[in-house]
């Protein structure tokens, strides 16, 4: 029997900046497989403009996996080169496997200045130019003193990108298409969303320039061989050329290692259908975020009784493609203090996982608040100081545990009532099968559910509350849930 696979984001944004985090890694290794944890995500490992602060996201040199003397630290945000190799290396000869956090979009923190000429664009519309040609001097060619060659000589310079978010000469902030030997038109995208969502955010890279694609691979080649993985995160797909992707990930699975698993995050959290076109471009190439699912998450925990659990799964990627959906309850983009922020309240997060953890489809990521806890404060969207207290979930561990070792069989489903929905797995062996309630309705359901004629005559008890039911020489029973929540009977 093939054990279900689970993923776990080994961190979230405000994880504290003391180094310790792949010692901390490391050290949970066992913890998480006893979990019944299959895989972890790990936080993107080079250095990032802002040195030991920086959470990974705003690139600086990709090669620096904290090993250089650059951006003020030698280590980074999560610790050194060694610590990392050690605790992926620690993880992976137990059993454990681990992504990488890929960020190829942007780079930043470049040392010198280039005269460039640009166009600026309307934010809001990035196809529409509201300037003429200008020349401006901006931050585009790096140099990577600390590093001083070592791993690669790429040159990064302007002809390595499409766009900039600063004119140093005339202290500007703005968004800059650079005129480069592709004219002024960014690269081509799948959605229309702002016109062209090519650039996102600091020096926005050419993908279109073979002398880049090329560094790209022979980077990902050199990563493998320095720290083995099992899989890569891909951040902002969303932004990035599709053709890009379907030559570096043929690269990736014929010169690299062909089981790699590919994850993308395309964010875009009401529109399915782009999600849909996405991987059509791709030709289904990657795994991605399941959104939409998540979005269906927030505004069932926000609504109450209100929301119809029946559609809880309409219009999500687990819906039209199960076999590439990655399941979540929330990430580091969706919690308090983000820019993104639609965290899931507190009392559907079990209900939340009950979905991802308990069902046939999809492939569920554990977000690392829920199994560890985290306390932060920070500035939210209102310019007020916050302070964020995510407790751990005490009923995870016991979903994660069902997940492992009863979620099995053949999947029957009871979505038959707004308020309260049900489903059962069958099971593969006398150890096996479970059957689920969900509520998120203040009041009590009573509903028949067909187990199995292998059950004929058994007793099943909810872990949750203790309540049993004796399954009739059908193989059904009356299975009740009290109030709000989630009841799982083995």
């Amino acid at each position: 029997m093939a054990v279900n696979q689970t993923l776990i984001q080994f961190f979230e944004w405000y994880v504290p900046a003391d180094g310790q985090h792949w010692n901390r890694f490391k050290n949970s290794v066992k913890h998480l497989m006893e979990q019944g944890i299959t895989a972890a995500w790990l936080p993107p490992a080079y250095k990032g403009t802002r040195g030991n602060l920086s959470e990974g996201y705003d690139v600086y040199d990709i090669y620096d996996l904290g090993e250089f003397d650059q951006k003020k630290t030698v280590a980074t945000k999560y610790g050194s080169k060694s610590e990392y190799q050690a605790a992926v290396a620690a993880a992976r000869d137990a059993g454990l496997k681990v992504y990488i956090d890929v960020v190829l979009n942007h780079m930043g923190g470049a040392e010198e200045l280039e005269k460039i000429k640009v166009r600026k664009v309307d934010p809001e519309n990035r196809m529409k130019f509201i300037s003429d040609p200008m020349e401006i001097e901006a931050y585009t060619k790096f140099r990577f003193e600390g590093r001083n060659g070592k791993h690669s000589n790429f040159q990064w310079d302007h002809h390595c990108f499409t766009g900039i978010d600063h004119a140093a000469d005339i202290k500007e902030n703005a968004i800059f298409s650079i005129l480069n030997e592709y004219g002024d038109k960014w690269e081509p995208m799948v959605h229309d969303e702002k016109g062209n969502f090519d650039y996102l955010i600091l020096n926005d890279i050419e993908t279109r320039n073979p002398a880049v694609r090329e560094e790209l691979k022979r980077w990902i080649k050199w990563y493998y061989e320095t720290v083995p993985f099992d899989g890569v995160r891909l951040d902002a797909v969303k932004h990035m050329n599709p053709e890009f992707f379907i030559e570096w990930i043929d690269f990736l699975k014929s010169s690299v290692n062909k089981d790699l698993f590919v994850l993308g995050e395309f964010w875009l959290s009401d529109n399915t259908p782009v999600l849909l076109k996405y991987l059509e471009a791709i030709g289904n190439r990657m795994s991605l975020f399941d959104a939409p699912l998540h979005h269906n998450f927030s505004t069932a925990s926000n609504s109450g009784a209100d929301y119809d659990l029946r559609k809880i799964f309409d219009d999500s990627l687990l819906s039209h493609f199960p076999d590439l959906s990655v399941t979540f309850v929330d990430n580091h983009d969706t919690q308090p203090l983000q820019s993104l922020e639609e965290y899931t309240e507190r009392w559907f997060r079990p209900l939340g996982y009950a979905l991802i953890l308990l069902r046939e489809a999809g492939y569920p990521c554990v977000f690392y608040p829920d199994l560890y806890s985290t306390t932060y404060s920070g500035t939210d969207n209102t310019g007020a100081e916050r302070e964020v207290n995510l407790p751990a979930m005490e009923i995870l561990p016991q979903l994660l545990q069902l997940r492992r070792d009863r979620a099995y069989g053949k999947q029957i489903d009871y979505f038959d009532d707004a308020n309260c929905v049900g489903w059962v797995r069958e099971g593969v062996d006398e150890n096996s099968g479970l059957a689920v309630l969900i509520s998120n309705a203040d009041k009590r359901f009573e509903k028949k559910m067909s187990v199995g004629v292998r059950f004929a005559g058994k007793v099943m008890k909810d872990v949750i509350s203790g309540r049993e039911v004796v399954v009739d020489e059908h193989g059904a029973g009356d299975f009740i849930i009290e109030g709000v929540g989630i009841a799982v009977w083995i």
